[in-house]
């Protein structure tokens, strides 16, 4: 290595240091998904990314997905995926399938990775100690032409009514990573698929969490010029959305965020999981690879 180089790595360091003195004994939660789930090298670095925080003090929680791992499956096995306002219909045979992939494949991938890189992963869902309880998600259709509201029945789709973190935080204790499925269990032991955002941002919020982590398939929240905005209050975000710089996809998740921030987590990040070592990049370094919403 000449000495360019390493005095550009002392510097990365030293830039550091004030985010990790801020970061010290605290939680994090990690919502994992979308390309870096998928591309190997991406995967790697984000694991070697949770390892590291783990090891200078801080207190990475993952939460992954897994949609299109549960697509590819259900393919396999000749059964076709019907998708409501962008949510997956779960019937009975759906919902062991997803449990197979999110509970068992991805989840059990995940943590081996985080282990071969170092670390000490445990992998849960939201059934263990029935740390994640939900209830069957209603989506009403509104239009003129009926009297009353639709609802229509997604099958095992669910929502959030608690969690118990008391699981999550003995193993922060005891220097373990957890890694959560997003599946919850219901009031008569159904189980039920929930999206992964949202845990997240209960997860954060339920922990009393320093930051919330969203990975994403594009850079931020960009403005109409294509360029990321960062630092945004509840104010501009909403303004945003008024205005249609906020729309499509981006919306739940900045309504996660916003949510996450108001049940008293300090600050989430939407941030691009298609970036190398991104979750490092945006909470040690002064320019990030994403959006702020505090």
């Amino acid at each position: 290595m000449d000495k360019k180089s390493a005095i550009n790595i002392a510097n990365v360091l030293s830039e550091a240091l004030p985010y990790l003195q801020r970061l010290n004994k605290k939680t994090i939660v990690i919502k994992f998904g979308g390309n870096a789930m998928i591309d190997d090298a991406l995967k790697n670095s984000f694991a070697r990314d949770i390892v590291l925080l783990k090891q200078v003090g801080v207190n990475p929680v993952v939460v992954h997905g897994g949609g299109p791992q549960i697509g590819t499956l259900l393919e396999r096995i000749g059964k076709e995926s019907t998708f409501i306002d962008g949510m997956r219909v779960t019937d009975s045979e759906t919902m062991d399938v997803v449990e197979m992939v999110l509970g068992g494949l991805i989840n059990k991938s995940i943590v081996n990775l985080i282990n071969h890189n170092g670390g000490q992963a445990v992998g849960l869902t939201g059934k263990d100690g029935t740390m994640i309880r939900a209830k069957k998600m209603e989506l009403r259709r509104e239009a003129p032409e009926l009297q009353a509201p639709e609802i229509i029945d997604l099958g095992h789709v669910g929502e959030v009514t608690s969690i118990d973190p008391s699981i999550v935080n003995a193993l922060d204790k005891g220097n373990f990573i957890p890694v959560i499925a997003p599946i919850g269990v219901g009031k008569d032991a159904s189980s039920y698929n929930i999206n992964a955002d949202l845990v997240a941002g209960k997860m954060a919020s339920v922990l009393g969490a320093e930051k919330l982590l969203l990975l994403t398939n594009t850079p931020g929240i960009l403005d109409k010029q294509e360029e990321i905005l960062t630092g945004l209050d509840a104010k501009k975000v909403k303004d945003l959305i008024v205005d249609g710089t906020i729309a499509g996809g981006m919306l739940p998740k900045v309504s996660c965020a916003l949510d996450a921030v108001h049940s008293g987590v300090k600050t989430a990040h939407i941030i691009d999981g298609r970036v190398e070592h991104a979750v490092l990049l945006e909470l040690l370094t002064d320019e990030g690879v994403g959006t702020l919403i505090k």
